[in-house]
């Protein structure tokens, strides 16, 4: 797309990375309200390119012969070239493979006009062309993914996040990029039980006899705690006498 531009339609067939299989209790008409989409079909939605999916794999049968012989003819030419990077394996591509293969099978088109239609700026490629999941925002400004809790940068936090859904997507080139309302934030991986263990927790209330002499204004109960208390058995004896 970055070099002839978004194309107009792409055709594929029904496996599961491109369509959502069905469901047996739904309708036709619930399926297209449902609109549920794979992550390349998002991406095409994204970038305004319509899907078409073939019901035969007859509809796409020169793309299936042409990937049989990339990958019985192209396998075995990168292992002799001795490949082993996606980089080098896209210079092998673009400056070997095509050109002798181009040479070879490729006809011009004639009368054919070219409907590819350039990237805008108003278009995010790297964020379309990423893995898109929808989290809820918890009550810390935190989230997970993938088993990892984020936490939302403290100058990006607003009021009212709590509960809101928030779009994280996951880079071709590994970063995480955190979405909220078109604007993105700054995250950070924390380890929310290394997080409580951090936050003030609140000091243990403790009571604590006061003295006799209340800081030595008072007398009334000088030596009160020093005298001798009565024996357990009488104290029982008399509390019931009095009961």
């Amino acid at each position: 797309m970055e070099r002839y531009g978004r194309m107009v339609e792409v055709c594929t067939d029904r496996d599961s990375m491109f369509a959502v299989p069905p469901r047996k209790d739904e309708s036709e008409q619930q399926q297209r309200a449902a609109d549920r989409l794979t992550q390349i079909g998002r991406a095409l939605r994204e970038l305004g390119i319509g899907s078409i999916v073939a019901y035969s794999p007859q509809a796409k049968g020169r793309v299936e012969r042409s990937f049989q012989t990339d990958q019985d003819r192209l396998v075995k030419e990168l292992r002799l070239a001795k490949v082993s990077t996606m980089q080098t394996a896209n210079a092998f591509l673009e400056k070997e493979y095509w050109p002798e293969w181009n040479a070879q099978f490729a006809r011009s088109l004639e009368g054919i006009t070219d409907l590819h239609r350039p990237l805008t700026p108003a278009i995010n490629l790297a964020a379309s062309l990423s893995h898109v999941e929808t989290r809820v925002i918890g009550s810390g400004l935190t989230f997970a993914f993938a088993g990892t809790p984020y936490r939302i940068a403290r100058e990006d936090a607003q009021a009212g996040m709590k509960g809101q859904p928030l779009r994280v997507e996951l880079r071709l080139d590994g970063t995480l990029q955190a979405c909220y309302r078109g604007r993105y934030l700054g995250v950070r991986a924390c380890d929310e039980r290394a997080d409580e263990a951090t936050e003030p927790q609140p000091r243990p209330v403790r009571l604590r006899r006061k003295g006799p002499n209340a800081g030595g204004k008072s007398h009334w109960m000088q030596g009160f705690w020093e005298l001798p208390a009565p024996p357990i058995w009488q104290a029982i004896r008399e509390s019931n006498a009095h009961a």
